[in-house]
């Protein structure tokens, strides 16, 4: 039979899910991870990877360093490294399952750190500079090692393999969190490696990613020139350290991130009646010029405390919404928000360029 259009489905791309609870309740990791299921043909095994906010509460006031191997060595070197920048109050090997679809795996391990008063006095740096700059020499510096998630209460767990296999080996069923955000790899035109997967973090802040950045050398440049290094060979990364460069070291407003990465065009900027909202937004669109973000995109970013999912423009990547009691839903397809909650509600398609910014309240966690 003839392919008839509509009867084929041609999947755009990765695959991209969160779940937040504005009440900050607790949920496992189960219901992320199966939310990946009806969209498992948006990935094709090559990565898979969830991020969780509020699962370290015995650990709260550390920073959660989780870290990728490549042997015994490399983690006896940086071991060393980092005993001379850190108090280190627990070290452990990351659990997880042994599973016929996850192959290759490097050591996984996790440190909860505390940056030594002596060593940020010396620096003259403060604490989140003094982590993010640590997390960008191990990464450029040290061979076979990579950290892959550094913030307080909150963890990344990616993999090689399909996203809901990667959930099981990480045994995410047995975590608990107020937020979880999942992605789904299709690489077009990088390579399928651990720490290629997604999210992508640097402190509290982690970014899960559909669509391909056309813009991205020039983002890169730019971002560099601040200390950031791009090593982990796929193009979300440069996504994370701008956001990471608005937001702490520019100390923008979320709203004023999103009109950077995806800046009103500038017909849409003339015709704004406000003149104070049409000189902020020149004002962005001009002072960070190269941090606009073009070719299709939809993500996720995912902080302590909250989440903001944005399109580009001209929304060439789906995502939909959805509500229910407390808890507020995102997916690539309304099928993953029916799987985590059958009865969601105010199912939603945010226009292109329309951040969508959902906070936990006021001390909630």
């Amino acid at each position: 039979m003839s392919n008839i259009e509509g009867h084929v489905r041609i999947p755009s791309g990765c695959a991209i899910a969160a779940v937040i609870s504005k009440d900050g309740k607790s949920m496992t990791g189960e219901k992320i991870v199966d939310s990946m299921k009806p969209m498992h043909d948006r990935s094709n095994g090559l990565g898979g990877g969830f991020a969780a906010y509020g699962i370290y509460k015995d650990y709260k006031d550390f920073y959660a360093l989780h870290m990728f191997y490549k042997d015994r060595a490399s983690r006896k070197n940086c071991e060393q490294f980092l005993k001379e920048r850190f108090e280190i109050v627990q070290s452990e090997i990351i659990p997880t399952r042994k599973i016929p679809q996850i192959t290759d795996e490097p050591i996984i391990w996790r440190y909860f750190v505390s940056p030594l008063k002596s060593v940020l006095a010396a620096l003259q740096q403060d604490e989140k500079e003094f982590v993010a700059a640590t997390v960008m020499k191990i990464n450029a510096e040290m061979e076979g090692t990579y950290v892959f998630s550094s913030g307080k209460n909150m963890g990344t767990f990616k993999a090689v393999g399909f996203p809901e296999d990667v959930g099981v080996f990480y045994k995410l069923d047995e975590y608990e969190g107020y937020m979880w955000t999942a992605h789904g790899r299709y690489p077009t035109n990088t390579p399928g490696w651990w720490g290629g997967a997604h999210p992508f973090t640097l402190l509290d802040y982690s970014v899960v990613h559909n669509g391909e950045i056309s813009s991205y050398d020039a983002n890169r440049r730019f971002i560099e020139m601040f200390g950031y290094k791009c090593t982990l060979q796929t193009d979300t990364e440069v996504i994370t350290y701008i956001m990471d460069y608005l937001l702490r070291v520019q100390n923008l407003s979320l709203q004023q991130a999103a009109n950077v990465i995806a800046a009103p065009f500038w017909s849409t900027i003339d015709a704004v009646s406000d003149p104070e909202e049409q000189k902020r937004l020149k004002y962005l669109r001009t002072v960070f010029s190269s941090l606009l973000i073009t070719g299709p995109f939809s993500i996720v970013l995912g902080f302590n405390g909250g989440l903001m999912a944005l399109n580009d423009r001209l929304k060439l990547r789906s995502m939909v919404t959805g509500q229910k009691d407390d808890k507020v839903f995102i997916a690539s397809e309304e099928a993953a928000i029916r799987v985590m909650e059958p009865d969601a509600e105010n199912i939603c398609y945010p226009a292109g360029g329309q951040a969508v910014i959902v906070k936990v309240k006021d001390g909630a966690f």
